[in-house]
């Protein structure tokens, strides 16, 4: 990601932030919430009012998948321990579908209200879980403000080129095809996933050699992770090297497209504005052929 889309998405959260700071304590809803889970954490801290939350999972506080790194850690942090979570006697636990099964059941025999949100697959998702934390935390109108925010960032990053052919290559030749927020992400900003091209339904490993033979116009990667690691050695393939040299690159970090929240518009920023690059480029090699 670039230094401008890091700058970006830090005025953005600490706007969003500033509001929510500013807003009145919470007249009605549950006064004492944990989140136990990394994208009702970023949720949460977006839209409880001051004193409202009490806890976000350990996550919300690692950068490679957070986007409110800085902003979790005013919050003591917990691992989503049904005992642990207990003890805070919260009125309210926010929790994603995959979140342990033991500790949500725990949580609901113990008498405690959970609230499970599933991941975001789709751009629409963001504002419906927007809308589903604000009425779970009474905070409606809070929401309603940053859904509209959100939409209109949505609709300025909206692409009407034709769509050029991207594919996101991670770790271990992780992608992501069809159904999820990262294809709805790249559509939206004027490409097509080749994943999806390839028949691939969710999250899965994409062959390099499928890869080469596919030829993309883009390769979306993600910022390295601290250290070396032997699932990154793929990443620097020659193979995998010869195809960038043809085709452009873009960089996302996982913390801007993990998320169903509006951090995800400086991840939406970065393909639009990789995707205009391509268009350029391609301008100027037809100026340079007539």
């Amino acid at each position: 990601m670039s230094a401008c889309a890091r700058a970006s998405r830090r005025l953005a959260l600490a706007l969003v932030a500033g509001m929510t700071a500013a807003a009145p304590a919470v007249a009605e809803g549950p006064r004492r919430v944990v989140s136990i889970n990394l994208c009702t954490d970023q949720l949460a801290m977006l839209l409880a009012a001051p004193g409202q939350l009490l806890s976000v999972s350990h996550l919300a506080s690692e950068p490679q998948t957070s986007a409110m790194v800085e902003e979790a850690r005013a919050y003591p942090a917990n691992r989503g321990q049904a005992e642990q979570v207990f003890l805070l006697q919260p009125d309210l636990v926010l929790a994603g579908t995959f979140t342990a099964r033991s500790s949500v059941d725990l949580l609901r025999r113990l008498g405690v209200e959970v609230v499970e949100l599933p991941p975001a697959n789709g751009l629409a998702d963001v504002s419906e879980h927007l809308r589903i934390v604000g009425r779970a935390l009474g905070r409606e109108a809070q929401a309603e403000g940053l859904v509209r925010d959100y939409e209109a960032g949505l609709e300025r990053l909206r692409s009407d080129l034709p769509p050029a052919r991207a594919a996101m290559y991670y770790p271990s030749g992780y992608t992501t095809g069809s159904g999820t927020l990262a294809d709805a992400i790249l559509r939206h900003a004027g490409f097509s996933n080749v994943a999806a091209e390839l028949g691939l339904d969710g999250g899965g490993n994409l062959p390099l050699e499928r890869l080469v033979m596919a030829a993309p116009d883009m390769i979306v990667t993600s910022a390295a992770y601290p250290g070396a690691s032997r699932a990154e050695e793929l990443l620097a393939h020659p193979a995998l090297r010869a195809v960038q040299s043809d085709a452009g690159a873009a960089e996302v970090s996982d913390a801007d497209w993990i998320c169903g929240t509006p951090a995800i518009l400086p991840a939406l920023r970065t393909m639009a504005e990789s995707r205009r690059g391509l268009e350029s480029e391609r301008l100027t090699q037809w100026d340079g052929t007539r």
